[in-house]
């Protein structure tokens, strides 16, 4: 690669780096308190929705034959993230710990600030290294789940959710009609033995027991102890407190961002126990050009499902024909499924719309909308 063509491909990928905003946000967050400590949530919500509204739509597509060493610049942004995030939780803590002139409500609202970034940026990096090759990109993801306590969220995305994805046997698909708040009460509850399970399952494939030891819970379970103990280390209960109340909101910003990307999106039972493959049209997608840059393209959601180990520079995106479209980014839809009223207001048309254009065969939704299964013959 020349040099022209290497400053070319790091001014395409600079906007992809502009989750490194966060970190001084914090820092300020952390030095002045009061009412500094607005700008992180604000900065992960608000900007990206407003930047979206000055630049509009991406609906370019990608050459996706472009070598690896071309999305140098890409990739590394999440590479170097891992030790970005785990530098700015513990520092903030050593630091408050420290100095302890941040009052009890200002240490809650930083590590709330600090959670919107480890969920909006670290599961969502986390997210694209655990479906990569390489086992360092596979190991940065483990670590940074570890941040959050949420580590069974590669078992589960990778054993559970693509393969059943739109099917009552996907406890992150959510249905038609349920709130959030349900909602989430439902994955917490429901994902961990589900993808515990799933490992079992292959264990048990191999001969093995459920609790041998290259099941990846023992992985998981040590490095989130790991972290807990740092925490611990650093801050005393205090710091143990503020690290897992971060690692809620990263949880909580994740399953919201889980929430939209599927909401009432079903794929079709084909009868004993089997449904249709997935395809574009089960995925909400959003082409905002500046909520792609701050979630790395996962907005491109269709495409992640059909090539899920594509990067995501390469992913692609879909006319309104082939695949649902949302009509704000994620930032701005996660806030507005916070209220369940106006989600539904402003979703539920075009979930039917949805379903008259791609099953008009289908009459009866009562099955799947209070989420049975095995589904009986005919229903989505």
């Amino acid at each position: 690669m020349t040099a022209a063509n290497s400053i070319s491909r790091l001014t395409q990928a600079l906007p992809f780096w502009l989750s490194l905003g966060f970190v001084p946000l914090v820092w300020i967050g952390a030095v002045q308190g009061g009412w500094w400590l607005i700008l992180l949530p604000t900065y992960g919500w608000g900007v990206f929705t407003l930047m979206d509204l000055i630049t509009g739509l991406n609906l370019d597509n990608p050459d996706t034959e472009t070598p690896l060493t071309d999305l140098f610049w890409y990739r590394l942004i999440t590479l170097i993230w891992f030790p970005v995030q785990v530098t700015v939780i513990f520092s903030t803590l050593w630091y408050v710990s420290a100095t302890g002139h941040l009052h009890w409500f200002e240490l809650l609202s930083l590590f709330f600030g600090i959670g919107v970034m480890s969920g909006v940026i670290g599961i969502v990096y986390a997210h694209e290294l655990m479906h990569q090759k390489p086992r360092v990109e596979r190991w940065l993801a483990d670590l940074l789940l570890a941040c959050v306590l949420y580590s069974h969220f590669r078992s589960e995305h990778m054993l559970v959710h693509h393969r059943y994805v739109g099917t009552p046997r996907d406890p992150v698909t959510a249905r038609y009609n349920e709130g959030f708040q349900h909602y989430f009460y439902r994955v917490l509850r429901d994902c961990p033995p589900s993808a515990f399970r799933a490992e079992a399952a292959m264990l048990a494939r191999k001969g093995l027991p459920a609790w041998h030891i290259s099941n990846p819970f023992w992985r998981y379970a040590a490095l989130q102890l790991g972290f807990v103990a740092l925490a611990y280390a650093i801050f005393g209960w205090v710091g143990v407190g503020l690290f897992i109340w971060q690692a809620f909101i990263a949880i909580w910003q994740l399953e919201l961002t889980n929430y939209i990307e599927h909401y009432a999106l079903t794929r079709q039972h084909l009868g004993d126990g089997k449904y249709e493959p997935v395809r574009p049209h089960h995925s909400w997608n959003a082409s905002h050009r500046a909520s792609n840059w701050l979630m790395i393209n996962l907005q491109r959601h269709s495409d992640h499902h059909y090539k899920p180990d594509r990067r995501f520079p390469l992913l692609q995106t879909y006319a309104t024909s082939e695949a649902p479209q949302l009509p704000y980014g994620y930032p701005a839809m996660t806030t507005l499924a916070l209220f369940p009223p106006l989600w539904r207001r402003a979703m539920n048309p075009k979930v039917r719309a949805w379903r008259r254009r791609f099953y008009p065969q289908v009459t009866d939704w009562s099955a799947y909308d209070a989420g049975s299964t095995p589904l009986p013959r005919g229903a989505v």
